[in-house]
């Protein structure tokens, strides 16, 4: 495990317990400071407001909302992100052509190789 100071903080917004547990497990693992699992869009809204974020991995459909308007949010404040989702890519507006999209089931190595190269590599 890497140092536990300095480390790059991720904001994770997914519905799923067991998936978001997994996933901020595998993160933390390679030192990455995880802010949530958010189960809900005002959630997450709710840690970015509260919090300086280096990255995010956010759920498309989060409880049947849209995650989108927190991807904008992101967006506008140039927090790099990603989208993690059983949804096909095809969804995801054109505005968001350029963000990665890891499709679920996920392999936590690959996650967070994409993450360390695409998002923010960790203090």
């Amino acid at each position: 495990m890497r140092s536990r100071s300095n480390r790059a903080r991720l904001l994770v917004v997914e519905d799923e317990y067991i998936i978001a547990t997994e996933l901020a497990a595998a993160l933390e693992e390679e030192g990455f400071t995880v802010v949530g699992p958010a189960a809900t869009v005002a959630r997450g809204h709710a840690l970015l407001q509260d919090s300086r974020m280096d990255g995010a991995i956010l759920d498309i459909n989060v409880r049947g909302e849209s995650i989108f308007p927190l991807a904008d949010e992101l967006a506008r404040d140039d927090v790099p992100f990603l989208f993690f989702t059983g949804y096909d890519a095809r969804v995801i507006p054109d505005r968001f052509a350029d963000v990665p999209c890891c499709q679920k089931p996920f392999a936590p190595v690959s996650l967070i190789g994409i993450v360390e190269k695409r998002i923010v590599r960790p203090c």
